[in-house]
């Protein structure tokens, strides 16, 4: 019921609305008497339904949400008067319960299967006493998660740090490269009889490919033979020797500081807190949370609002779920400390996340889903000026920092690093990636792409311009790709991007009618790779390319205008890497050519600069610009404006300056 107060104040235009952490929901939502929450100042709009949009301010203050903040069509506003949820820095949404009533560990039982390095320093907390019941288990998704410091604690591993080898794969139904069908394998570590007493154990492996991880339950520990055996479901593509893996959630490995382990059959957390001396002390000084919420914001159907300058942390699933939401946007927000992604947009139109800083989440940054590929109507979503960094910290493999689908969305002007597999993927239509700058990603992956997308011939239309790769290694070194367009992927323009030190920069698996042009390549190797595998070894995939374009009416007056080359293509070779131009790029060190003998007769080179002297204005000190003597520019190549490649400055930016250093580049093995 709407006080006489909230009456008087809706008369006036547009209507304001205040929440702070000493606020309560029965006040009247004026600076003087705010609202407890930001459920209640939706309600009130809700009920209100303003002419002239509304302003809700939020208090700086951290605000743990009793359950998911849901927007519907109702929550909107208009493009004349719109929604905006305003924060201050400092202002913090959690969907996790803060924990407090530490003490030291006194139960002998879980002592002795403590490191004695840990028993003085490992705290408890009653669960069930701080009101935490649901204490979902790791699996495909994080479940549960402790966060210390606005930091993300690591579940009790071993080792702390890196992987063990599988020294066989012993499973009874053999496969190629030394494998095997079933999870049972030999390790040479010497801690298996600790974990054989342990309950809940589990492996996270890398088990058959570089680029394919899974968790998965431990059923037995055969301490004498050294052998593990996982329990079913085994992994899709089996196991074999010489891949990684390690094992957590055991309270035996809770060995450094960081590490934590529930004991679930009694409601118990325990934890070595990431500061000393007097660990209980530090837990209570320090706060430590844990997730309770699925997600933080659901909208479905909602229009013309924004959120501005929160922080959104501490979920088992998403920060922000945007359904079928047209001009939606999320700007200067910090969105962390998640179990799945940071904003998932499916539908709609021009969802924007602006400025924002993305960090820890468990699957991706942010996904945007826009646009309808059979009438090419386009979603116009963007994420533009972000800073993500260390995601994919649960699902390590395809959960990138910006996933683009749908027709006509955009990636611009982000800084990405730390991750262990993608940066960007993509697929879909008229998708655009332009002035981003990724480094030190694919660090615990092979076979994978910085940026990538694969497997379908009627996407088109799509461009990865302007962009900055460097400091791009591979798992151990061993190798990766740049932009990724993997088995038979057709028509992508790769242009004016800067590539330094990346494997495979430009990586062509068997496409056609993409454009390599104007880019530059410092220390790759090599600088560009295209392959004829749609004429040898993947030939197999034709049907299913066939069957994909078919779906889509790529014959009709309407996409034939605007993809002209893909009409009549099933009567063309379509499986031969025709239409490959690569022309006017620069290569310097490294190797140029990668391209495989089959694929050649069907590629077209022209103005390329490759054994002459670029003249960079400083390359020891990676300023990759040119001179204006550089010979690059008589063979037409346009200078790139390496200046507007990554973050900007901007008020709506969530921090700034932004410093991100690249990984070292790792020893091979």
């Amino acid at each position: 019921m709407l006080t006489p107060t909230l009456l008087a104040l809706l008369a006036l235009a547009p209507l304001n609305l205040f929440v702070a952490p000493t606020g309560r929901d029965t006040n009247a939502g004026t600076k003087a008497a705010p609202f407890a929450t930001i459920e209640r100042a939706r309600d009130a709009i809700r009920a209100a339904k303003p002419a002239d949009g509304a302003e809700v301010t939020v208090a700086a203050g951290t605000y743990e949400l009793a359950r998911p903040l849901a927007f519907t069509a109702q929550d909107s506003g208009t493009a004349a008067a719109p929604i905006v949820y305003r924060g201050a820095r400092g202002t913090r949404l959690l969907g996790g319960k803060r924990l407090g009533g530490w003490r030291p560990v006194t139960d002998a039982a879980v002592l002795g299967r403590l490191d004695p390095a840990a028993r003085a320093k490992v705290v408890v907390a009653d669960l069930k006493a701080a009101g935490v019941t649901d204490l979902a288990a790791p699996g495909g998704s994080p479940g549960m998660e402790l966060f210390f410091g606005g930091r993300a604690m690591t579940l009790a591993r071993y080792p702390n740090e890196g992987f063990l080898k599988i020294v066989s794969a012993d499973g009874p139904t053999k496969t190629e490269r030394q494998g095997s069908k079933e999870g049972i394998f030999t390790t040479d570590s010497d801690r298996l009889e600790r974990w054989s007493a342990e309950k809940g154990l589990m492996a996270h492996g890398y088990w058959y490919w570089d680029w394919a991880d899974a968790r998965q339950a431990v059923a037995s520990i055969d301490v004498a033979a050294k052998r593990i055996t996982l329990a079913e479901p085994w992994h899709n593509y089996g196991y074999r020797k010489g891949q990684w893996f390690y094992v957590f959630n055991a309270l035996c490995e809770l060995d450094q500081p960081g590490e934590w382990y529930v004991d679930r059959a009694n409601s118990l957390l325990y934890f070595w807190p990431p500061t000393d001396p007097a660990a209980a002390a530090a837990a209570a000084a320090g706060e430590a949370m844990v997730t309770v919420q699925q997600n933080l914001v659901t909208a479905e159907g909602l229009k013309q609002v924004s959120f501005e300058d929160l922080t959104f942390e501490g979920s088992r699933g998403h920060g922000l779920v945007l359904n079928n939401c047209d001009d939606v946007t999320v700007s200067g927000c910090t969105i962390r400390n998640l179990g799945s992604w940071a904003v998932s947009a499916n539908g709609g139109h021009r969802v924007k996340v602006l400025g924002c800083d993305i960090t820890a989440t468990g699957d991706g940054g942010v996904s945007l889903n826009g646009g309808d590929r059979a009438t090419l109507t386009r979603g116009d979503h963007l994420v533009d000026n972000c800073h993500i960094w260390a995601y994919s910290r649960w699902n390590r493999m395809y959960k990138p920092a910006v996933q683009l689908n749908g027709v006509g969305n955009k990636a611009s002007h982000c800084l990405i690093h730390d991750a262990p597999h993608m940066a960007i993927g993509f697929g879909g239509n008229d998708q655009t990636i332009e002035f981003c700058e990724i480094h030190s990603v694919c660090y615990e992956s092979n076979d994978a792409g910085a940026i990538y997308t694969g497997r379908n011939w009627s996407m088109r239309g799509n461009v990865v311009r302007n962009t900055y790769l460097h400091h791009i290694y591979g798992h151990e070194g061993r190798g990766c790709m740049g932009i990724y367009l993997d088995d038979n992927f057709s028509s992508c323009d790769m242009i004016g991007n800067l590539f330094y030190q990346v494997p495979r920069a430009a990586f062509v698996g068997g496409g056609r009618d993409n454009n390599i042009a104007n880019n530059v390549f410092v220390d790759c190797t090599p600088a560009v790779a295209i392959d004829a595998r749609g004429l040898g070894w993947r030939a197999y995939g034709k049907d299913d390319l066939t069957a994909k374009l078919k779906e889509m009416p790529y014959t009709t007056p309407l996409w034939s205008t605007r993809y002209p080359t893909l009409p009549g293509m099933l009567d063309d070779e379509p499986m031969a890497p025709k239409g490959n131009l690569i022309a006017r790029n620069i290569c310097v060190g490294g190797k140029w050519d990668g391209c495989e003998g089959k694929a050649k007769p069907y590629l077209k080179f022209e103005n390329n600069l490759l054994d002459a002297d670029p003249q960079f204005v400083d390359a020891a000190k990676l300023d990759f610009r040119l001179k204006p003597t550089s010979p690059a520019f008589a063979l037409g190549f346009k200078a790139l404006p390496i200046d507007q490649m990554g973050l900007y400055a901007d008020p709506a930016r969530a921090s700034w300056p932004v410093v991100s250093e690249p990984r070292p580049k790792p020893a091979k093995p």
